[in-house]
């Protein structure tokens, strides 16, 4: 067991319920500043890893599958386990969990940055994944219990605030990395910006648990998702290489699904699911998650592939590559907080539409240029238009999502929508590499730069359909309301 230190707390616990004004105000900012560092070690890594995925396929020879289980092992982790992640510290510690993550992750960074070969690679970032499923639930977990009600609302809005900028900065970074040493850089810089936030939290932050913190936890529903995931995503990577009736792409993708259908009968009859199938009786609720999974489905296939395009194609050094992706980054970081606005005015479902479809119009965008040209007239106004859509589509999903159930679930809702937003990552990955590969008719590191452009540029229109199929989820679910009626959620938001 972990030993923590002093916290400013008199009994060195926040339950659920309490005032959390009992707490000194000198420890607060530095929950802040914990919880912003901690969240970022998973969000940066998260888009980082991206732009070095070229020099890490052609360091480790590894192949086209087996470069993108580098991104799915994590995505895969991630996503199946972050609904419990959060369980785990409202029962046994908020801070106990996010100090646990923390060492998890970085003990695994260190593991990726001396990897010898792209299994070892592949394994670590799994484990990455699972302390990235302690920190992400557990930093707003730890914000909520250390701020009142009155002071939560801004809290959560620095913390958003601060950590879009970080995920922003972190392609940019990285390819600076990459350029300057070598891809393993990626990986350690984890290593000081975690012991600055395991000294911060150990020191500073309260620990934290929920009223009713003998709950049980779902760990059935846990290795049900993650063995039925790993099904999908094994299946649809080896599609890339084979036909779809081939047995080892065929034999996944049937027990993986034949696992999923399991999970969700025990979710529907087990006493604390870890998602509660009761709130998909909600058609609202079911919309935005449909739309979420449909979204980021194809944003993350399509910025999967970029920066191939970008370093192979276009010979873009990592550094340049990274820094293309500011402008979609800054105009998300900088400009979600203000998106809510559109909600307020013109209902849900006006910014739910018309945010994907400016979304699919960035993405049709992508699949124009050919090799070579200036960067402001080729992917400056694909990033910006993409940038743009997702940044009116973000705010209204979130508040419509916790909108759409009892305000005692909102953190439940919220959770679930989060996870869906990593599977659709994972699924982004596994299922457009198998098309790029069906495209390019060859394994994509082996093939020409006219078969892998025809890739692209495939991937991207596919990625542009599926952006509007999301919008058309959202025209046929979200109700046309009054803009008065549509803030109403948003104001109850908690904090």
């Amino acid at each position: 067991m972990i030993m923590l230190g002093r916290t400013p707390c008199d009994d060195g616990v926040i339950r659920a319920g309490a005032d959390a004004s009992a707490c000194s105000a000198r420890a607060k900012p530095w929950v802040l500043a914990a919880t912003i560092l901690g969240s970022s070690l998973a969000f940066i890594d998260g888009s980082v890893v991206n732009v070095a995925l070229p020099s890490i396929q052609a360091s480790l020879g590894a192949s086209s599958p087996v470069t993108q289980w580098i991104i799915n092992a994590y995505l895969l982790m991630l996503g199946a386990l972050i609904l419990v992640g959060g369980a785990a510290g409202d029962r046994f510690g908020r801070r106990r969990v996010f100090v646990q993550g923390i060492i998890l992750f970085t003990a695994a960074s260190v593991v990726c940055g001396f990897a010898p070969n792209a299994s070892i690679l592949v394994a670590a970032r799994a484990a990455q994944g699972i302390g990235g499923a302690m920190l992400v639930p557990g930093s707003l977990a730890i914000i909520s219990a250390a701020f009142s009600q009155e002071e939560r609302g801004q809290a959560i809005g620095t913390w958003a605030g601060f950590s879009a900028l970080t995920t922003a900065l972190g392609p940019v970074l990285g390819g600076t990395l990459v350029d300057a040493w070598s891809w393993r850089a990626v990986f350690f810089i984890n290593v000081p910006l975690a012991i600055v936030t395991l000294a911060i939290t150990v020191v500073h932050v309260p620990e934290s648990r929920a009223s009713a913190s003998d709950a049980p936890i779902d760990w059935t529903g846990a290795v049900l998702a993650t063995i039925g995931l790993a099904g999908i995503a094994f299946g649809a990577s080896a599609a890339s290489e084979m036909r779809w009736g081939e047995p080892a792409v065929f034999a996944p993708l049937s027990i993986g699904a034949a696992v999923l259908i399991l999970f969700i009968r025990h979710e529907g009859r087990a006493a604390a699911p870890m998602v509660p199938l009761r709130l998909f009786r909600s058609a609202v609720f079911s919309g935005t998650n449909a739309m979420t999974l449909l979204l980021y489905t194809a944003l993350s296939g399509a910025l999967f592939f970029l920066p191939f395009d970008l370093i192979r194609l276009q010979h873009y050094t990592a550094a340049a590559a990274g820094a293309s992706f500011l402008p979609f980054s800054l105009i998300m970081g900088l400009l979600s907080r203000r998106s809510g606005a559109l909600m307020d005015r013109y209902g849900a479902r006006l910014p739910l539409v018309l945010g994907p479809a400016i979304a699919a119009g960035g993405l049709a965008l992508l699949a124009l240029p050919a090799i070579g040209g200036s960067y402001w007239l080729t992917f400056f106004p694909p990033m910006v238009c993409l940038g743009i859509g997702m940044v009116i589509a973000v705010a209204p999903l979130t508040a419509t999502v916790m909108g759409a159930v009892d305000q005692r679930q909102a953190g439940t809702a919220s959770g679930i929508n989060n996870a869906v937003a990593r599977i659709a990552n994972l699924l982004g990955v596994a299922l457009f590499g198998a098309l790029a590969a069906g495209i390019s008719a060859s394994a994509l590191d082996h093939a020409s730069d006219a078969a892998f452009l025809r890739a692209f540029r495939g991937v991207m229109l596919a990625a542009a359909a599926l952006a509007l199929v999301s919008a058309l989820c959202a025209a046929l679910t979200i109700p046309g309301v009054t803009p008065r009626a549509a803030s109403a959620p948003r104001a109850r938001r908690p904090g």
